[in-house]
């Protein structure tokens, strides 16, 4: 079938019968493409490419030419003919539809990065014949105008991929690796990858599927979807590859000066008394303590947001007599909404639940049966964020942890729910998007200037509205610790720099157990070095429950704090929070390269030294700004690790002051009072 190729209004398109794709110039270096089996293709921006499709940094470059390809014919079988192709360019990435009709990808040197996956009797891939006839866009329809879609691309010899989100594995390097394109608790699909060959990519389709970065292919699916939507930029580093994919998806907001410090939280504190009194031990100690965390079932019901009297009488005074110590109060606040709320009847009349498709219309069972109220009909927003207003913000709090936010479900069978933007399986991964948004504008609105929403969940684009997101409920183990040094390395890379985690796990660990203390402060000296340093968990022993009614339901854990895991691990932490202080003003810095050219806070080495190969098979290290090595120990009893110094710097390590040359390994002490760290010669840190 033979391709017809035109250009309209600076949009390259190619019609294959039904078939119509179009490759559009988005910002820099970059190019989007669409592609519809059949019926009207919309060119529009949406989900994570908010931004204009005007927004042009080039004019495009298209070309239309012929190519000579050998195809076959019934009789006598091999024959030479002449074909339509075309190209388009924009700054330094050209998009080549070939004879196929397949897409190629080039840099401004003419290397390939990547090329669509085809086998067909017109195989441009190999240019041999091939029988196979597999397409790199396939569309399988649905009832209705949807499709189940598979996108398949070339897989490169030695290619090395990063980003996508956060998932509870120890790879940094993603290649091999199956991920589900869903949203879990503890896991975040953000769909951009940043490739060793010198592109990014973003799968701009937040419908729930999977993605297999194999050694013969790489393979996108949508288990339901109208449309293929991707979006491609070429890049001579990693820096550049993320400052093009925060050109289109938005950056975030200039971090607070609070927000840099220290965060203590646990599940939970039950009254206004105990919070206090944990502040007011920090201030008596003498222990920096910049916010304090009022988690869950702190309401009468799950989607009251509001205090429970009962357990919070005087919200205003307890929001005071924190600010008074110079803490800043944040809430947790939960989608989740049970029949027995004050909001369960208007929120239900109007529609703006989370519906099944079948049985019972609840969809978490937490305490309680419950549904999630509906992040993605804005109608919903306005509506949540009233009752947030009402009962919080004019109380004097202005920070918050949006919890749940995937939205967690007691059974993960997508198709069975329904929210106002479509189907699960079809839009689901945009719910934690939507839900910080709720938030973002609303504070926004309100005067609230550098929002920071601390959310379990997020997907591309949720960086714009200030989402700092946590690794969810995780192990309380060695294990577990490695793991979050890729979920928040990969994280940055996907485009999300604010990022934290529970320091010493969540579920579980006896601030007693001489094992769970060493982990404890191994996982409190990384959390140093990390964008955001925050410690929350479900402590053992748990605590008894206090009253009766509202949330008292829901059980406490024992005590998280500082001062609760002996002497020897108080020394540590207390020394590790006085150098926090002192990291602030560098930490700063970071956060406005943050917000201006989206570069991730904590990255990988090979970020900051694309050119020293090494750099890039390490994955248990990482760069906190441009100028501070952090080395976990993340084993237990493990007293000196073996560590990689950079090439092309000196550094400096922190504890004893000697200075090594870069590009070659070096083992130091890691006594349990110390990870190592090294300071980059020539910058400046404290």
């Amino acid at each position: 079938m033979s391709n017809i190729l035109y250009a309209k209004d600076g949009v390259l398109f190619c019609r294959q019968g039904h078939a119509l794709t179009a490759v559009i110039p988005h910002g820099p270096d970059a190019l989007h493409v669409i592609s519809v089996p059949e019926g009207e293709l919309k060119l529009k921006p949406r989900y994570a490419l908010s931004h204009p499709l005007s927004e042009r940094q080039t004019q495009p470059e298209i070309r239309f030419f012929e190519e000579t390809r050998q195809v076959v014919s019934n009789f006598p079988g091999v024959k030479e003919v002449r074909v339509p192709c075309a190209s388009i360019r924009n700054g330094d990435l050209t998009a080549i539809f070939e004879a196929s009709g397949k897409l190629v990808f080039r840099d401004a040197s003419g290397k390939v990065l990547l090329e669509e996956y085809a086998r067909n009797r017109l195989d441009s891939a190999s240019k041999d014949l091939s029988a196979l006839e597999i397409s790199g866009r396939e569309f399988i329809p649905h009832a209705g105008s949807s499709y189940t879609l598979t996108a398949r691309f070339e897989a490169c010899e030695g290619e090395k991929l990063y980003g996508m989100g956060q998932y509870q594995q120890p790879y940094l390097n993603l290649k091999g690796c199956t991920l589900e394109l869903a949203q879990r608790n503890s896991q975040a699909s953000v769909p951009f990858l940043v490739s060793s060959r010198g592109y990014g990519f973003l799968w701009n389709n937040p419908a729930v599927g999977t993605v297999t970065f194999a050694r013969n292919v790489t393979e996108w699916k949508a288990h339901v979807t109208d449309s293929l939507d991707y979006w491609v930029t070429a890049g001579k580093t990693p820096a550049a590859i993320e400052e093009h994919y925060a050109a289109v998806t938005g950056t975030v907001p200039l971090m607070p000066d609070y927000a840099l410090g220290f965060w203590q939280s646990k599940l939970r504190y039950r009254t206004s008394e105990e919070l206090i009194a944990v502040a007011e031990e920090y201030r008596k100690r003498g222990l920096p303590l910049d916010v304090i965390v009022l988690d869950f079932f702190h309401w009468p019901h799950q989607g009251d947001w509001d205090f429970d009297r009962t357990f919070f009488p005087d919200p205003e005074r307890l929001v005071a007599r924190l600010k008074e110590l110079n803490v800043r109060l944040m809430v947790s606040v939960w989608p989740t909404v049970e029949r027995a709320s004050v909001n369960f009847g208007a929120l239900n009349e109007r529609g703006y639940l989370i519906h099944t498709r079948r049985g019972l219309n609840y969809v978490m069972d937490f305490m309680a049966p419950t549904t999630h109220f509906d992040a993605t009909n804005p109608e919903a927003r306005a509506f949540v964020y009233d009752i947030i207003r009402k009962n919080y913000v004019q109380k004097g709090v202005r920070s918050f942890w949006l919890d749940v936010a995937e939205p967690e479900y007691a059974v993960y069978d997508f198709d069975h729910y329904r929210y106002h933007a479509g189907s699960c399986l079809e839009v689901g991964n945009l719910y934690p998007v939507e839900y910080v948004r709720t938030f973002y504008e609303g504070l926004t609105a309100d005067g609230e200037e550098g929002v920071v929403s601390l959310t379990r969940c997020a997907w591309a684009g949720a960086q714009k509205y200030g989402a700092l997101v946590w690794s969810g409920d995780i192990a309380p183990t060695f294990e577990a610790l490695r793991n979050q040094i890729a979920a928040g390395l990969n994280m940055g890379l996907a485009g999300i720099p604010w990022w934290t985690t529970d320091i010493g796990g969540f579920h579980g660990g006896n601030p007693q157990d001489p094992a769970y203390r060493e982990l404890f402060a191994r996982w409190f000296e990384w959390g140093t070095f990390c964008p955001v340093m925050r410690v929350h968990g479900d402590r053992e022993p748990r605590q008894e429950r206090l009253g009766t009614t509202g949330g008292s339901v829901c059980c406490s854990g024992g005590p998280n704090e500082v001062y609760a895991y002996g002497e020897e691990v108080l020394a540590i932490c207390t020394e590790h929070l006085k150098l926090r202080v002192r990291l602030k003003p560098y930490l700063k810095e970071c956060m406005r390269e943050a917000h201006e050219r989206g570069t991730p806070v904590m990255r990988p080495l090979f970020y900051d030294f694309p050119g020293d190969a090494e750099a890039w098979e390490v994955e248990d290290e990482h760069l906190l700004g441009p100028a501070l090595l952090i080395c976990p120990v993340y084993e237990a009893g493990q007293r000196e690790k073996r560590v990689y110094l950079p090439a092309g710097a000196q550094w400096r390590h922190l504890s004893s002051g000697e200075v090594s040359e870069g590009g070659r390994y070096v083992t130091v002490p890691a006594p349990l009072s110390e990870i190592p760290v090294f300071v980059r010669e020539g910058f400046k840190v404290f």
